[in-house]
């Protein structure tokens, strides 16, 4: 827990620095704080852990592993920050704050072995999310995105407190130990109440990661927010929240799959035609990335419908290369709109004789999002289908096929505008921060997709 520690003093540190103006510290000192919380992590990995703050955190492998990849997008997105905020407020210390605490939350929800630990790593996240989508005071679309996520956040916040109070209505306890001991003692004589706050569970942990039908608020707060606090969400939130559900079902529920295995089965593949459908209609390219991280949560719930023993490991997977191809998309369409003020897919003619390698690593991520061989988006398609070939759901499996080739369609349209295209445009000046993380990010995507191995056999 170290690491949950060190995020909560540099948060604050931050916070000071902006207070005694020195701005020129604020990325530097935030990204080496960073660093030692992913290496205080690390250190941690296979340390025997055991449950601490009585029986509240449990940060074991799974944490690590999850802990590990939310701090490492968080980093890759802040290098991408430079002169971003600055832009926005002259306020940048509180940008970093906030991102800083939201992290922290992030870091209790993967990490919880108690139900009230869960309530409070989304609360801390939420909050500062909240306030992050409206940071355009003057932009009305930010506005709106804030009013929106603010109203459904505290709407699905309603759902997973209700499950968690007749979870502990039907057990008497939040620890996930003694509810998963009640569930494993008690195979045909479950309280009603037990199923109903499973049910509730399910429909907060849903409006949280933003699976369909409970997606309604994810387009028009990702389009609405800026795009680096999008970026953030859609990969470093996302992350955190499929952590939590998967931490939950597979500690606790597992003996009852067969009552909550449908719902999610129905949703999963709802969640995989609402987002690849949609997507195909849209013109702006961020709208479009927001629609494909809905149909990417239906791919993830995979692992949790077909619950087993691979799971963690394909979630890990999946949400690792998920998230770095999109780092990489909103990396690229912060400088795009930097330079034409627009995001349509317009915007991103002729891109490649003006700027080869923003093209070349933008291809690479788009070719990671459509699960194309020899990517990491690949690698991670593949485990999730094999997860679920597993568990015999082969029609499962062939739907999401299906939406993958949907999914390809939309993702050439920006190769295809790119490298076939013309438009009359100067070259995007793109700082050394932005090409570190573009081309780091595509690297990591082509190993992990050549050499699987690297990261397939964590757990």
């Amino acid at each position: 827990m170290s690491s949950l520690i060190t995020l909560s003093i540099l948060a604050i540190l931050v916070l000071y620095l902006g207070l005694y103006k020195a701005k020129n510290a604020l990325l530097p000192a935030t990204l080496l704080g960073l660093a030692g919380a992913l290496v205080l992590a690390v250190l941690e990995w296979n340390g025997g852990a055991q449950p601490i703050y009585s029986g509240m955190m449990l940060f074991d492998n799974f944490a690590i592993a999850f802990t590990t990849i939310c701090i490492f997008s968080t980093m890759l997105i802040l290098l991408i920050s430079k002169d971003y905020f600055e832009s926005i407020s002259e306020h940048v210390a509180e940008y970093y704050t906030l991102i800083l605490f939201s992290l922290a939350g992030i870091l209790v929800m993967v990490s919880y072995h108690n139900l009230t630990m869960l309530f409070i790593g989304v609360e801390i996240m939420s909050v500062s999310l909240y306030i992050l989508a409206g940071i355009r005071k003057d932009d009305f679309k930010s506005n709106e995105a804030a009013l929106k996520y603010f109203l459904m956040g505290a709407f699905s916040t309603g759902f997973l407190l209700f499950g968690i109070t007749l979870l502990y209505g039907a057990t008497g306890t939040f620890d996930l130990t003694q509810i998963r001991d009640y569930v494993i003692a008690n195979p045909t004589g479950i309280s009603p109440l037990f199923y109903t706050g499973i049910t509730l569970l399910i429909i907060g942990l849903c409006f949280k990661v933003g699976a369909a039908p409970f997606h309604f608020w994810t387009p028009d707060v990702y389009e609405g927010s800026p795009t680096l606090i999008t970026a953030f969400m859609s990969t470093v939130v996302k992350t955190a929240g499929f952590a939590a559900f998967l931490r939950l079902f597979l500690m606790c529920f597992a003996p009852l799959h067969d009552f909550w295995m449908p719902a999610l089965l129905v949703i999963s593949l709802l969640t995989l035609f609402v987002g690849n459908v949609t997507a195909l209609y849209q013109h702006s390219f961020k709208r479009m990335l927001a629609f494909s991280s809905i149909s990417h949560v239906g791919y993830m719930l995979f692992a949790i419908v077909a619950l087993g023993v691979n799971s963690s490991n394909s979630v890990f997977i999946y949400a690792t290369a998920y998230s770095i191809a999109s780092i990489v998309a909103f990396a690229v369409l912060i400088l795009v709109k930097r330079q034409t003020g627009a995001d349509n897919f317009d915007s991103f003619n002729g891109l490649a004789k003006k700027n080869p390698f923003i093209a070349f690593t933008l291809t690479v991520a788009m070719l990671s999002l459509a699960g194309i061989p020899l990517t990491a988006g690949f690698i991670g398609k593949f485990m999730m289908f094999s997860t679920a070939l597993a568990e015999y759901h082969i029609w499962l499996v062939i739907l999401a096929v299906l939406n993958a080739v949907i999914g390809i369609f939309y993702y050439l349209r920006v190769i295809v505008a790119m490298y076939f295209k013309g438009a009359e445009r100067n070259e995007i000046q793109s700082s050394s921060y932005f090409n570190f993380v573009l081309g780091f990010s595509a690297l990591i995507t082509v190993v992990i997709g050549v050499y699987p191995g690297f990261i397939s056999s964590l757990f």
